[in-house]
């Protein structure tokens, strides 16, 4: 399936809209992951913990996004958009949530 952010697919004509689609990914970030990212903020660095939590549920949310295109028949989804929300009282909660046009092709 092709997924872009374009809003059409060069060479390929959309035949039909089958609607938007979502994605959305919730994740915890556990205590010691936490424990290393304060660390990294006082001493600089990248936090890889936090990096491949990012990463992770960001496959996840495009994997659920894509499932739910052809569930509708759909060929592509175009205008793809990402965002990125830290969520609970502490921040602990990560949210990655992708969204899309589900269409067809000629």
């Amino acid at each position: 399936m092709i997924i872009t952010t374009t809003p059409q697919i060069e060479g390929r004509t959309i035949t039909e809209y089958k609607g938007i689609v979502f994605g959305e990914v919730i994740s915890g970030v556990d205590f010691i992951k936490d424990f290393k990212a304060g660390l990294r903020d006082v001493f600089g660095g990248r936090s890889k913990s936090y990096e491949n939590e990012l990463l992770v549920a960001r496959e996840e949310a495009l994997r659920e996004m894509e499932e739910r295109a052809r569930a509708l028949g759909a060929h592509a989804v175009v205008g793809v958009d990402m965002d990125y929300e830290v969520l609970g009282q502490s921040g602990s909660m990560l949210m990655v949530s992708a969204s899309g046009t589900a269409v067809t092709l000629e």
